[in-house]
């Protein structure tokens, strides 16, 4: 099976980040991952939907959102507008899931659903049947730079298996900590999406970092 790398900005500078979104551009990369933080869902406040917008006329890659915040309802309207090809909240919030996942198909924009560490894959069993990807978080939602929690691996087998069994067409995303070690648990357990950032940031060559992640996946 093949492995999308989704680098996310978030290891990046934000007051360069159109060179970033350059340098992702020219690399194999066929996603480009978005945190979006509200700073009360996680203890972090990234980026708001004009900022995605803005960077939509910069690339055509894939714009892989994933939506860590509350009030999702209330803001998925311009997340939407803003160029996403994909949306992704938490399964954590306290609103209506099956409501969120259809006003999100009727845009027939890509949608899926996301859980922290310490949530149980079982709680989102039944929306695997409707959603297109989920995201499994490999370390507490909210930093950037944290260490995987190989816990989680067995979660993603877990999920893989369902999935498997169910027939479902529904990618597994991994979300934190990844490198060549981890991401290589990550796919062996049956995972084909990895979000990479702090890691691929650190090299000297964003695009080179994210051509070697790719190729050594493929």
């Amino acid at each position: 099976m093949k492995t999308t790398i989704s680098p996310s900005i978030l290891g990046g500078s934000f007051s360069n980040m159109e060179r970033t979104i350059s340098e992702l551009d020219v690399s194999k990369a066929e996603y480009i991952h978005f945190d979006v933080m509200d700073g009360d869902f996680v203890p972090n406040l990234t980026f708001g939907p004009q900022f995605i917008s803005d960077l939509r006329l910069k690339t055509n890659k894939i714009f892989d959102v994933h939506l860590m915040i509350y009030r999702v309802s209330k803001y998925l309207d311009d997340y939407i507008k803003a160029g996403s090809d994909i949306i992704t909240f938490h399964y954590e919030i306290d609103e209506n899931i099956n409501d969120i996942i259809e006003r999100i198909k009727q845009e027939k924009i890509k949608v899926g659903i996301a859980i922290k560490p310490k949530t149980s894959w079982e709680k989102i069993k039944k929306y695997l049947h409707s959603v297109d990807q989920v995201i499994i978080m490999t370390v507490e939602p909210g930093f950037g730079g944290q260490s995987f929690l190989t816990d989680q691996v067995e979660k993603i087998k877990n999920i893989s298996h369902y999935i498997k069994k169910n027939n479902l067409n529904v990618d597994i995303e991994i979300d934190g900590g990844v490198n060549y070690e981890t991401g290589k648990l990550c796919v062996n357990a049956g995972a084909n999406i990895l979000v990479a950032g702090s890691f691929l940031f650190k090299q000297s060559s964003l695009t080179i970092a994210t051509n070697k992640l790719n190729d050594f996946f493929n």
